[in-house]
């Protein structure tokens, strides 16, 4: 539970944070997997299904990205916070690049083929999305000796 002496800004960001994570959450499973929402309309994984599960993506990395930096408050950053943010930006550009990489043509089926999700990309989304991972746990906040943290502060 969040304390009353935190500041709104601070709450409100982390509420958006969780909240757009979740949706962005729903979306990607929407494109990942559509058949658990009855929307399975092709048997190989298309143009919009790609496109629906990278926008979902990257709705989770806004969502905490701005989740975990309000969690910092006005205090500075670490160094290794700031370095797993640009991880995670870094992560979903490449999950990006390979997951579009035949609209791009760069891919195994160039246009005007229909594109195919293929093993390669699948490889290389996997890996831009443990960049995101690794990044989100490089930036949360962990207690330091001597110093009163947010999440001493929520307890």
């Amino acid at each position: 539970m969040i304390s009353p002496e935190t500041p709104s800004l601070s709450r409100t960001s982390v509420k958006f944070g969780l909240y757009a994570t979740l949706i962005g959450l729903f979306i990607f499973s929407l494109g990942a997997k559509p058949e658990w929402f009855g929307v399975d309309r092709s048997p190989v994984v298309g143009f919009v299904q790609i496109a629906v599960f990278l926008l979902g993506l990257g709705v989770i990395c806004l969502g905490g990205y701005v989740g975990l930096a309000a969690l910092w408050g006005d205090d500075q950053r670490s160094i290794a916070a700031d370095i797993g943010l640009r991880l995670v930006a870094t992560g979903y550009v490449l999950s990006v690049f390979t997951g579009m990489a035949d609209v791009f043509g760069m891919g195994t089926q160039p246009l005007p083929e229909v594109p195919f999700f293929g093993p390669l990309q699948a490889t290389g989304m996997v890996i831009g999305q443990g960049m995101i991972a690794f990044g989100f746990l490089l930036s949360v906040r962990f207690y330091n000796k001597g110093r009163l943290t947010f999440w001493k502060k929520l307890s």
